[in-house]
């Protein structure tokens, strides 16, 4: 499972506009527009008897942040352009919406790590995968590519858990489902 902010629709058919007549460039496993999301915790595993309390908290944490605008501009790669195994999309983010998005996912962590659940340790770095590579190569031209996309503006305005179902979806990719939603607060 993982807590995530998902964008809005708009936001995504934009995004999937952008890079449809671009994917066969490349031979990488391309994420689907129901996968385009903002982790903010990772749960490895989680015991169905802790999702209640998980679900409790997950909404008290949210009902302490307040919406903020955002849109999906720019990009990059992990670990980096030389050797990328991830190539992203990034958020454009204000010094208020990335102050609100950095205390979502330190509230989603710690709903999770009070419920009991271990939450994946590392450093949160806003972003949505669009792709993964096989073996590492060299991505420059793409992160150039997406240093010049902005997308529509979209209201973040929920926490979302969701639940991946390994090898579930199309051609073996994990099948998501949203288990609820969390309205923030204000």
């Amino acid at each position: 499972m993982f807590v995530a902010l998902v964008p809005s629709q708009e936001a995504v058919d934009h995004l999937e506009e952008f890079l449809e007549p671009r994917r066969s460039a490349a031979a990488f496993r391309w994420a689907t527009a129901e996968q385009l999301h903002v982790t903010l915790a990772f749960l490895a595993a989680v015991e169905d008897r802790r999702l209640d309390e998980l679900a409790e908290r997950l909404g008290r944490a949210a009902a302490r942040r307040t919406a903020f605008e955002t849109r999906v501009a720019g990009g990059g790669a992990f670990p980096n352009a030389g050797r990328a195994r991830v190539v992203w999309a990034g958020l454009d983010l204000d010094e208020r919406a990335r102050t609100e998005m950095d205390r979502m996912a330190t509230g989603a962590r710690a709903a999770a790590s009070r419920t009991g659940i271990e939450v994946d340790g590392k450093r949160f770095r806003p972003h949505l995968t669009l792709a993964r590579l096989g073996r590492p190569e060299e991505v420059s031209s793409w992160v150039r590519l997406l240093d010049v996309y902005a997308g529509p503006a979209w209201t973040v305005d929920r926490l979302t858990l969701i639940a991946s179902h390994l090898g579930e979806g199309p051609r073996g990719r994990p099948r998501y489902e949203v288990m609820e939603e969390f309205g923030l607060g204000g």
